[in-house]
């Protein structure tokens, strides 16, 4: 009977430990769920932070440009200004351009708007940049979108547009 009674007691007390742990896991879960809503919440805060100093520099261009108003010169240094530190800003979180002009089309990288007749540039290369692409870190953040240089008329044309469109289908 002592036995029996030793073994209710520790019973017992194993259930006890049990209804803990299972309290603290529970506990630890919901902890866990505010600390990843949190972190999804302020996950920008630091590159929100840099952003302030640049939304500042075109504050102090426009209200300088009002000032000035016959000098487009001033406005023009402000802005540029502005681009500069907003790229470097960018450059901190991994944020580079990618480089397109002249370079070899590449649809992994770059979209085609179009294709131009150049005889300064082999078909197939980006002949102008419509708006710049980014990477973010090795990650493709936006390609860059661009017009595709072909040959002058009575060239290898034929190729070159099917080359050209070919990569143009692949990246829509």
């Amino acid at each position: 009977e002592a036995e029996l009674e030793a073994a209710r007691e520790e019973a017992r007390k194993n259930w006890d430990l049990y209804l803990r742990s299972q309290a603290d896991l529970e506990n630890y879960r919901k902890r866990m769920q505010r600390e990843k809503q949190d972190l999804a919440r302020f996950a920008n805060e630091s590159l929100l932070r840099e952003f302030l100093p640049v939304i500042d520099n075109l504050q102090r261009a426009v209200d300088h440009a009002r000032e000035q108003q016959n000098d487009s010169g001033a406005l023009l240094e402000g802005v540029q200004m502005t681009l500069d530190q907003f790229a470097r800003t960018l450059e901190k979180f991994g944020v580079t351009p990618i480089e397109a002009a002249g370079q070899a089309f590449d649809p992994a990288v770059h979209e085609a708007m179009g294709q131009v007749v150049s005889e300064d540039l082999p078909p197939n290369h980006v002949a102008q940049e419509l708006q710049k692409g980014y990477r973010l870190h090795d990650r493709l953040l936006r390609p860059a979108l661009v017009m595709v240089s072909k040959a002058p008329e009575g060239g290898s044309e034929a190729e070159t547009g099917a080359d050209t469109g070919d990569a143009a289908q692949q990246n829509e």
